[in-house]
């Protein structure tokens, strides 16, 4: 992240915006467009790639992750939500479920939530002893390394929110009947640790060896900017797939050889 401080850029409660409904659909439409080009490049070559969204509660996850997978095609893509580690999960070490879920050749895997939370939930929570989240930071850049290293791509983002605007965004989905599931326990007794987690992400930012992408939330309304900033990110950090099928879409003579032999079939 190229923000030195965390706790100042999510005080100012004044991100960008984008300018009006119909700009934000427009380059929304275009960067959907692109991801659809990438995922098919992502298939043709077989390689596979991650786009891995963290954030604070309310900041909007659920909205970027809709946007980045409604234009492409649905095999191609698979969402993991990350919840609290099962029975088994917690027999093994903390990182295999992770590994269980990562991208077959041809595929794309969007982590809803991720192997940060080692590091900022468990931790802030009490949920893993300091040893164990203190070691997980080598843990984490040794893991990441690991997947680039055997030609995986990693796109990581962090969707940021002020204070005021997520219990703005809290008190929103109250009154909405259809939202209310969105909000429990868990998220209040979170609110109360702002603190410790603005101070815990900015630890890990600052301990990232493998930075690809990070960003604030817009601060109010509509998350119009968080979202075609995450959708851009994602294009920049695997446009070489996007370029790769460009290219060969001017390779007529296989779209000749095609149609031949679709004739011959035909005859």
């Amino acid at each position: 992240m190229a923000h030195p401080s965390l706790s100042k850029l999510l005080a100012k409660d004044a991100f960008p915006e984008v300018a009006s409904k119909h700009v934000y659909e427009r380059r929304l439409d275009e960067l959907q467009r692109r991801i659809l080009l990438i995922q098919q490049g992502v298939f043709l070559t077989r390689r596979r790639a991650i786009v891995a969204v963290e954030g604070f509660d309310a900041a909007g996850k659920g909205g970027v992750i809709r946007r980045l997978t409604e234009g492409v095609a649905p095999r191609g893509v698979k969402v993991v939500p990350i919840g609290p580690p099962s029975p088994d999960e917690q027999g093994r070490h903390w990182l295999w479920r992770f590994w269980r879920d990562l991208p077959l050749p041809g595929t794309i895997t969007i982590f809803d939530r991720t192997w940060y939370g080692r590091v900022l939930v468990e931790r802030v929570e009490g949920l893993a002893k300091k040893a164990e989240w203190m070691r997980a930071y080598r843990e984490i850049n040794e893991f990441e390394r690991l997947l680039v290293d055997d030609g995986v791509d990693v796109v990581k983002v962090f969707l940021g929110i002020s204070k005021a605007e997520q219990l703005r965004r809290f008190e929103e989905r109250l009154r909405d009947p259809y939202q209310q599931w969105k909000l429990g326990e868990s998220d209040v007794r979170a609110r109360r640790k702002w603190n410790d987690y603005v101070e815990a992400v900015g630890r890990r930012v600052r301990a990232d060896r493998h930075p690809a992408g990070a960003l604030a939330s817009r601060s109010r309304g509509p998350q119009w900017y968080a979202r075609v900033q995450v959708l851009g990110i994602t294009a920049r950090e695997l446009a070489r797939h996007a370029e790769w099928l460009e290219a060969r879409l001017h390779e007529k003579h296989e779209a000749r050889d095609l149609k031949k032999a679709l004739k011959q079939l035909a005859g």
